[in-house]
């Protein structure tokens, strides 16, 4: 009874999105093949407005779960309606251990997991990126997809989000992964993946919102291959 009634929730709140996101406003979705339909997938996105959850939801055609800010969990009743939304929190001011480990079981379940690498939201420009989604495909071999949002920063608050009158869109990416590493991850290294996956999302976003990661992408475009 409960996986019905978190199904339930779920697939009611995807279906207010694909009614309200593209009839209030337009919402264009590129790269939806490049989704793999099923096993376990990180997720990694950029994050601009509380509005991006429900735009993700609208743009990937497979349920999705969620790694949350866990400030976010005040309350029994917000925490009792997040988690039927396949939401769980972390704690973001140290390593969350229980957090990684919900993350990991998602995974061996073949789910497919949303991460916000930013850790908060940078509306307009992509912010630094943290490791703990780079120390998650580091630990399991799990392919990444980066997506791009555009559009959502000029949605202020959440209640606008049926009726947002903006133009969104979301780029979908090929799927990677990253060099499978059981024993100890270094610093080094986790900051180097950080930076690989943060620029994956920001050769999919044009130029103006590529934040921190402009530079680098800007400089790899140029070289080519």
């Amino acid at each position: 009874m409960t996986s019905f009634r978190i199904d339930f929730l779920y697939r009611g709140g995807r279906f207010l999105a694909k009614v309200f996101l593209p009839t209030f406003g337009s919402m264009v979705v590129e790269g939806r093949e490049n989704l793999p339909k099923a096993g376990p997938l990180l997720i990694a996105s950029n994050h601009q407005s509380y509005t991006d959850p429900a735009v993700l939801i609208y743009a990937i055609d497979r349920p999705v779960w969620w790694m949350a800010k866990g400030s976010l969990f005040n309350g029994w009743l917000v925490s009792w309606f997040l988690r039927q939304l396949h939401m769980f929190g972390v704690n973001r001011q140290k390593q969350d251990l229980a957090a990684l480990g919900h993350a990991q079981r998602l995974l061996d379940e073949g789910r497919a997991l949303v991460m916000f690498p930013e850790g908060t939201r940078h509306p307009g420009a992509l912010g630094r990126g943290h490791d703990g989604m780079a120390y998650i495909a580091m630990r399991t071999g799990v392919p990444i997809v980066p997506v791009a949002i555009t559009g959502t920063e000029l949605i202020r608050h959440v209640v606008r989000t049926p009726f947002h009158f903006q133009k969104l869109k979301v780029v979908i990416g090929k799927p990677y992964t990253l060099a499978n590493v059981y024993g100890r991850i270094d610093k080094q290294q986790l900051l180097n993946m950080t930076d690989k996956i943060m620029e994956s999302i920001a050769e999919l976003l044009p130029q103006e919102y590529r934040g921190v990661y402009n530079e680098a992408v800007t400089e790899s475009v140029d070289s080519g291959p």
